[in-house]
């Protein structure tokens, strides 16, 4: 018999995804489970998912082929990212067609990865303005939507492969395309936003289903973040890399909070990818089989952090948001929030 506690009970009484996420991240609940069932069916029905499809156009964008980046956030990239954080059906027609819009008009012919602009010229993505949040969050959204196996999908994450790197401000700046066109992405520190999305993308591919590539990739992303004590700067670990991911939010678009990372994090770590100290894929510390230790004493003030905002219930607020700007507000600013709360119980049970 399944035991709620804390906060459970209140997750549960959510809306239909919320319920969802509840069953199958918390109380491991298996997805052909009549419940869970329910409750994926009612995601396509009932809140913020048939509104945000309601808005969409007859060539699968919302705000048009030329704004579905820089339409923030509204444009067809933002609802997809929604749209695959709330366990949208990817088989849903209308869904299959914001995937095609944006792989249509922002994929790069050239290289895989996702751009901010389309060429109305030569169709695509413009391979000047590719950038690899963008890349890392419509990998992620894709794949989550159920299009691992499509030969686009699998050449952005090649794409994130190839050219997402982790540098931590040691060296020179990598030179080359598209490292000399963003130094806000590249330079000689890697943006940590782009950095967690990819790992984000890649957490997504199933274990058995990842190439040496992304193994490689996830091991020196995820020494990457705890060599920042996952919010901190490496080079000065009193200092915190952003203010702001301090308060945790959802969803968080092309932005991160200190819980993002740690839910990625963590996610890697219960798959055998994370070790203490980054110690590479599938080792443990202690020389053991199975999931690895994570990296305790990196990740413990991050850990520590989150614990702390828990309210008195065991719930934790909405503390950052841009519902102002999105097609349909999710949830409300300042009050409990059950996608933030999800989160912070994933991690902090996946740590112990």
């Amino acid at each position: 018999m399944r035991r709620d506690l804390g906060p459970i009970p209140w997750l549960l009484k959510g809306g239909a995804a919320e319920r969802h996420a509840a069953l199958t991240r918390l109380l491991g609940a298996a997805p052909d489970a009549p419940e869970v069932q329910e409750a994926r069916r009612a995601i396509m029905t009932q809140g913020p998912v048939p509104r945000i499809l309601a808005e969409q156009q007859a060539d699968g964008h919302w705000e048009g082929p030329d704004r579905f980046s820089t339409a923030k956030y509204r444009g067809t990239v933002w609802q997809l990212i929604i749209l695959a954080e709330l366990g949208a059906d990817g088989a849903d027609a209308r869904v299959r067609a914001g995937c095609e819009a944006v792989l249509r008009d922002s994929q790069d012919p050239d290289s895989g990865g996702f751009s901010t602009g389309r060429s109305k010229k030569a169709g695509g993505g413009l391979h000047s303005m590719v950038i690899p949040c963008l890349t890392g969050n419509l990998v992620f959204s894709l794949v989550r939507l159920g299009m691992l196996d499509d030969p686009r999908v699998q050449r952005a994450l090649d794409w994130i492969t190839t050219y997402q790197r982790f540098d931590d401000a040691e060296g020179d700046a990598p030179t080359g395309w598209p490292y000399d066109k963003l130094e806000m992405c590249w330079g000689r520190h890697t943006c940590s936003m782009g950095a967690i999305k990819a790992l984000k993308a890649l957490a997504e591919v199933p274990p058995e289903r990842r190439t040496p590539a992304v193994h490689a990739t996830i091991s020196a992303g995820a020494e990457f973040f705890l060599r920042h004590h996952v919010h901190r700067r490496s080079h000065d670990l009193t200092r915190d890399s952003k203010p702001g991911w301090r308060r945790f939010g959802f969803p968080l678009m092309y932005q991160t909070d200190a819980l993002e990372i740690l839910l990625i994090l963590t996610r890697l770590g219960r798959e055998g990818e994370v070790a203490a100290g980054g110690a590479g894929p599938g080792a443990r510390a202690d020389g053991a089989t199975g999931t690895p230790i994570l990296g305790d004493e990196q990740m413990r003030e991050a850990l520590d952090l989150v614990a702390s905002r828990a309210d008195a219930q065991g719930r934790w607020r909405l503390q950052q948001t841009f519902n102002d700007r999105f097609v349909v507000p999710i949830e409300t600013k300042g009050e409990p929030s059950r996608w933030v709360t999800l989160r912070a119980l994933e991690v902090l049970r996946a740590a112990g």
